[in-house]
């Protein structure tokens, strides 16, 4: 237990055995001094600023070694932002001098926000504050009053920690003076490149520029071109811009490399040993046609009270072992990235193409969860084990739904020889089913959308993906070896990472019944509505011609799951246990799990053998776990923005060539600056802008979630059809703007109002650029 340090008497010397964490200190150092929380109780006890003489004295240090030590730890208390330094060189706690320690977002427009790390009210920082950092920037601010809006306002006081070291982005040339404006929207500083920095790069080329200079108060970043990515419309270049923008690591490391040097294609002799054979059983793979790792497979059977599920998934954790390079690499991407027709693979391809792909007719070892499962779908037993398993077939959703859903000839003597266990897979997933519903999960119809691409990949369309019974089989199956992968590790007290999903917070709760109240609608559950509360209003409004709209608003009150040690369940599914098991080639939180489950199996092993073996401890604490937590929840993040930013772009590229055209559309989102509508049939989404909504003045109201004409009356409502016209597409910006089609020309904005902001700032900086010269 963390033992707090008393605070000694004002002027009496301090004795370095008087420290609670002395011994934490000598363990650590060969010449130990003052623990931090040391130092901090001397000046909370001091009352002032100390200098470092005046500290070192209060501790009798005297030796140059001591002292060198001593300005080594304060200058790292100072950078994590526990005191701050005045320029006459004091220190003092930053918790007792109203400072505020964070990380800096910023906004397109050029304010940002200051996030404090203890939690809080965001600082709001002006534009004048921003010169100084850049988005991600970890700073010390004091707040200096409330601004016109009622937002506490910062200043900064110094930056501990530089975020961005690297920026993408498209270079230019203007009046002889270089530049690279960042792709990121949040990087809203242009970064200067001198001359003999270029790189080599041409007007208008994507490129990388390393950060040689931070910005100040007084000047600008300064960057060099390491990298140029290539041509503005190149094939491909939306991936490869958005995999270096958001930070995705795309190669592997040397020392990757030579670690997978020594791995063979078949799985050896000596990794077979001591595990259960499964090949036998007819166990097989069901993903889509153009799926590219396979990494679970499923095999059922009928009992005399139900049924047996097997969920095999590929034993990762076997060849990624930890604090390997491949761990290393692995914890860094957190994840597998999948753009259109492209994947950045958490693992090298030798294992997620290869050894931990789960082929057809091929060994590979498995970690697999046995359940037994009664007539009401509940499962009785589960157990998991370290297992060898043969895939017997490499089966698609289609394939399989034509098979037991259709009941197609041709398709059940393609697979008459798996068909029986096929046929009680389908039994099991239609109790499995019923169970959800009685269990209250909820069940969000979304489109999920695919791009088809031609010659040269342009799009020629974009195409939304179908879910057939095949594909919610394969969902439960793997939801229920989760839910037992939790359980077996929660019963065995072992930290882990669970996938948590909380209900809905009290502000967004409040404006989710006030816009179902205006349709005479009630979410039961008080203020605090279960999942079975919200699918008991979903199942009520299935039929209402405006659902979509009532479905819309229901998942935006919800926040989004995460990773965390602490399990506090997960509110959608409507289980009390729930974690990732199933997916460790492609999410490091499975392998995690995979890992913890290992460490129990081997542990209880050595308990039967009945020899006097020590128990191995399990190398991570709950502590540890939450700090993995955070990193895959940023990782998974970080994937999700970089994807849909090589989207958005294809399908701003898409709509180039379709400006002046009309469309029908759906207003997917309202806001106070206008409307976005996405199109019918085509998926692409736009603004139309406030301004373009010609003849009134429009107001948003945030809980009806609509426009309303203050003169005509006229409401534009989340769920409306309207018909829009393409007016402009921005490709730099990843933005298409619409227009009315039977708006005046002057009503229609030749550019979106960010647009115009944009290219007003852009031309006060080249102003200001011709001004310094």
């Amino acid at each position: 237990m963390n033992q707090k340090p008393k605070p000694p008497r004002r002027g009496k010397k301090r004795r370095f055995a008087e420290d609670p964490h002395a011994e934490r200190e000598a363990q650590k150092y060969q010449s130990p001094i003052a623990s931090r929380e040391f130092i901090m109780a001397l000046l909370e006890d001091s009352g002032r600023l100390m200098t470092r003489e005046e500290v070192a004295a209060a501790f009798n240090l005297e030796s140059e070694e001591d002292l060198e030590a001593l300005r080594r730890r304060l200058r790292a208390m100072e950078r994590d932002g526990q005191l701050l330094r005045n320029r006459r060189g004091g220190y003092g706690l930053v918790d007792r001098m109203d400072m505020v320690r964070g990380r800096v977002i910023g906004h397109p427009d050029g304010f940002g926000f200051l996030v404090p790390e203890e939690g809080g009210e965001d600082l709001f920082l002006a534009p004048r504050q921003m010169r100084q950092v850049m988005n991600g920037d970890r700073v010390v601010a004091r707040v200096t009053g409330i601004d016109q809006r009622g937002r506490r306002e910062g200043a900064i006081i110094e930056v501990l920690e530089r975020k961005t070291q690297r920026v993408v982005g498209r270079i230019y040339f203007e009046a002889g003076i270089s530049f690279v404006v960042p792709d990121h929207k949040r990087l809203t500083q242009d970064i200067r490149i001198p001359p003999e920095s270029v790189g080599g790069a041409r007007h208008g080329q994507f490129v990388t520029a390393a950060i040689v200079e931070q910005p100040n108060k007084r000047s600008g970043p300064v960057g060099r071109v390491v990298e140029v990515i290539g041509d503005h419309m190149a094939p491909g270049m939306e991936i490869d811009v958005a995999m270096r923008a958001h930070e995705l690591p795309h190669t592997w490391p040397e020392a990757v490399e030579e670690e997978i040097e020594g791995l063979a294609d078949k799985v050896s002799a000596a990794a077979k040993r001591n595990r259960v054979d499964l090949r036998d059983m007819q166990l097989v793979t069901i993903d889509g046609a153009d799926s590219r790792d396979f990494d679970d497979a499923v095999y059922c059977k009928r009992t005399p009270r139900g049924w047996k599920l097997i969920v095999a998934i590929a034993d990762v954790s076997h060849y990624v072992k930890q604090g390997s390079a491949l761990d290393t690499e692995a914890h860094l991407r957190g994840n597998s990235v999948y753009f259109p027709e492209r994947v950045i693979p958490m693992l090298p391809e030798i294992l997620s193409n290869g050894l931990c792909s789960i082929n057809p007719e091929v060994d590979r070892l498995c970690m697999a969860c046995e359940m037994t499962i009664d007539e009401q779908g509940k499962v009785t037993r589960s157990r998991f084990m370290e297992a060898l398993m043969r895939s017997h077939a490499r089966l698609t959703y289609d394939q399989v739904a034509m098979a037991l859903v259709e009941r197609d000839k041709t398709a059940r003597a393609e697979l008459a020889p798996l068909l029986d266990s096929l046929e009680e897979l389908y039994s099991l997933y239609k109790t499995l089913r019923k169970l959800r519903n009685r269990r209250g999960a909820i069940d969000f119809e979304t489109t999920e959308t695919r791009i088809v691409f031609g010659a040269d990949r342009k799009i020629e369309r974009i195409v939304p993906v179908q879910r057939n019974d095949a594909h919610k089989i394969i969902e439960e199956c793997m939801i229920a070896a989760n839910v037992c992968a939790a359980r077996f590790l929660g019963r065995h007290k072992l930290p882990t990472l669970y996938r948590v999903h909380e209900g809905p917070q009290a502000d967004r709760l409040v404006d989710l019944r006030a816009f179902l109240g205006e349709l005479g609608l009630s979410l039961g559950g008080g203020d605090k509505p279960s999942a079975s509360d919200y699918a008991r209003l979903l199942k009520k409004v299935q039929t209402r011609p405006d659902a979509h709209l009532i479905q819309t608003v229901m998942l935006r009150s919800l926040s989004q799951a995460r990773y965390s040690p602490d399990n506090i369940g997960h509110f959608g599914l409507s289980h009390e246990h729930y974690l990732h098991f199933t997916s460790p080639i492609r999410r490091y939180p499975d392998l995690l799990v995979h890992r913890a489950i290992r460490h129990q199996l081997r542990n209880d092993a050595r308990k039967k053998s009945g020899k006097q073996t020590r128990l191995a401890a399990f190398p991570y604490s709950h502590a540890d776990m939450t700090t993995l937590g955070e990193q895959c929840s940023v990782a998974e993040r970080r994937a999700d923005d970089a994807t849909r930013d090589a989207v958005d772009w294809l399908k701003c590229e898409y709509m180039l060539d379709k400006v002046g055209e009309d469309y029908q559309g759906i207003v997917s989102s309202v806001t106070s600056f206008g409307i976005f509508v996405e199109l019918k049939d085509i998926y692409v989404e736009g603004l139309v802008h406030i301004t373009a909504l010609h003849n009134d003045y429009y107001h948003f109201d945030p809980a009806g979630h609509r426009l309303r004409g203050e003169r005509t009356g006229k409401v534009y409502r989340l769920g409306d059809e309207v018909q829009v016209k393409v007016v402009r597409v921005n490709l730099d910006d990843r933005k298409i703007d619409f227009g009315l089609p039977d708006a005046p020309q002057s009503a229609v904005p030749g550019k979106s109002s960010e647009g115009k902001r944009s290219e007003r700032k852009s031309a006060n900086k080249k102003r200001r650029r011709r001004k310094r010269r």
